[in-house]
């Protein structure tokens, strides 16, 4: 009796399985050419990890060049400069996960704000173009305005009186520079992810709300941010995973690489391109990568156990 009871209960849990693949199957379906991308160019140069343990031979191959160890990894935490360059891109990572946060919040309860559609739409496109504008022709704008000779802020201030800045041998107005680049850019795509997840907020908890005397405040600290925060979380925890890289464009182009900027510019990413054109090294420059890649790895594992202690519900995994 127990064995037909156990048997009606497996045929009915296919049976639901069944019918939610088949619910499911166009959402399925969908995700297939965003595997394959990944599958691509994610999981099989995977393989390549192994350069960064080999003597990497050109005449010899991949597969043919000798094993050597951790020799590699020297090359990046031997250097004089490992220390600065962690520094500056643990730095600049931190703010722009904070700042990417909060700014991205704040825009979108702002745009929340804004009834009228057509303005909406305009809002949305001039706030999301940056995103798509190359980080190449940025660092022309940016020659444009810093230029010693004929850049716009020099001729202004001489304009007012005031002797010409050498912006690319002052290193202290740089990082700010680099942040505010970075959020410019960003701001965007970060207001439309929170501005999404605003949509899908349920409106009778804003009007039961405001029944009960709720300031507009309140209902955002209330019920917005705790609505929000598993997008919050979530978006967190990912820039965790990328807090040992940097975007390349931004810290290359925009100060030009300009060596008299490296003590407030150089981060992982723009010290390894440096050291390949200079030395042609593959396999140091693999050790690095796959450095950053097992750090992206604990932290996101690290940062996601952290929040399921604090809330399973908000842990992505």
């Amino acid at each position: 009796m127990t064995a037909k009871v156990e048997n009606v209960k497996q045929g009915k849990s296919k049976f639901r399985l069944t019918l939610k693949w088949r619910d499911t199957l166009q959402l399925s379906v969908l995700t297939i050419p965003t595997i394959i991308w990944f599958v691509i160019f994610s999981y099989i140069p995977m393989f390549g990890c192994v350069i960064a343990f080999k003597d990497f031979d050109y005449r010899a191959g991949i597969w043919g060049s000798k094993w050597c160890g951790l020799k590699n990894f020297q090359y990046l935490f031997a250097s004089n400069d490992a220390g600065r360059i962690l520094r500056n891109t643990l730095f600049y990572n931190a703010i722009f996960i904070i700042l990417g946060i909060v700014i991205g919040v704040i825009c979108a309860l702002l745009l929340e704000q804004v009834k009228n559609k057509t303005m909406i739409k305009t809002f949305q496109t001039s706030m999301f173009l940056p995103h798509f504008v190359s980080w190449v022709v940025v660092a022309f704008i940016a020659q444009g305005l810093f230029k010693y000779d004929s850049g716009i802020l020099n001729n202004f201030f001489v304009k007012l009186g005031m002797a010409p800045k050498q912006w690319y041998t002052d290193t202290k107005p740089w990082p700010i520079i680099l942040i505010f680049a970075n959020v410019w850019k960003t701001v965007g795509f970060n207001t439309l992810l929170y501005y999404g997840g605003l949509l899908g907020i349920d409106q009778t908890l804003y009007e039961a709300a405001a029944i009960d005397g709720a300031s507009t405040m309140q209902r955002i600290f209330k019920i917005t941010i705790p609505m929000l925060m598993p997008t919050i979380t979530i978006l967190f925890i990912m820039g965790v995973g990328n807090v040992f890289r940097a975007d390349f464009g931004l810290f290359y182009y925009i100060p030009n690489n300009y060596g008299s900027l490296y003590s407030v510019t150089d981060v992982i990413d723009t010290y390894i391109f440096r050291s390949l054109k200079v030395s042609g090294e593959i396999a140091s420059s693999s050790a690095a990568s796959f450095f950053q890649s097992v750090c992206g790895l604990l932290l996101v594992l690290g940062a996601n156990r952290v929040i399921r202690k604090i809330n399973p519900e908000n842990a992505m995994f």
